[in-house]
């Protein structure tokens, strides 16, 4: 019979736990810039092939004036940017959910990063967590939120 051994989750150097997200705290991730391929791994990915993103002649023909990121895409593009700062690197539990708003477009050559800062904090049942509140805003080069909203985090407390 075989024993099942519990691994500790590794704690990244920046990460913060529960007691250490204020409201008002703040942070700004490093930038990336969107490409072609950014567009064309979305696409088939997800199956999703809506000619804005996909067909230049037809995007040149809307009011983006040409092709743009998919709004899905732009939301995972910030998680990942979000997460390279590292403050919840082993002591996020769980992403409980969003309130998510695209604002404007995302274009090919775009340069953004995420501006996040803690809203709010609650108590959760268990006293090993609590919930985190982070207004969370993508922003290009000049300084245009793109997408924003609220998301809902259940984090670790720092143990005893």
């Amino acid at each position: 019979m075989s024993e099942t051994k519990t691994v500790a989750p590794k704690i990244g150097k920046d990460a913060r736990y529960f007691e250490e997200l204020n409201p008002g705290d703040s942070w700004v991730s490093p930038r990336r810039t969107i490409t072609e391929t950014d567009i064309v791994n979305f696409a088939a990915m997800t199956g999703d092939h809506n000619p804005i993103h996909t067909d230049e002649e037809f995007a040149k023909t809307t009011i983006f004036g040409g092709r743009i990121l998919h709004g899905p895409a732009g939301f995972a593009i910030a998680t990942g940017l979000e997460s390279r700062l590292g403050i919840k690197e082993g002591t996020a539990i769980a992403f409980l959910g969003m309130n998510w708003d695209l604002k404007g477009p995302i274009k090919i050559g775009d340069t953004i990063h995420v501006e996040e800062k803690v809203t709010g904090k609650r108590e959760s049942k268990k006293p090993t967590q609590g919930l985190v509140f982070f207004h969370v805003q993508l922003v290009n080069q000049r300084g245009e939120v793109v997408q924003e909203g609220e998301w809902k985090l259940l984090m670790m407390r720092k143990p005893a």
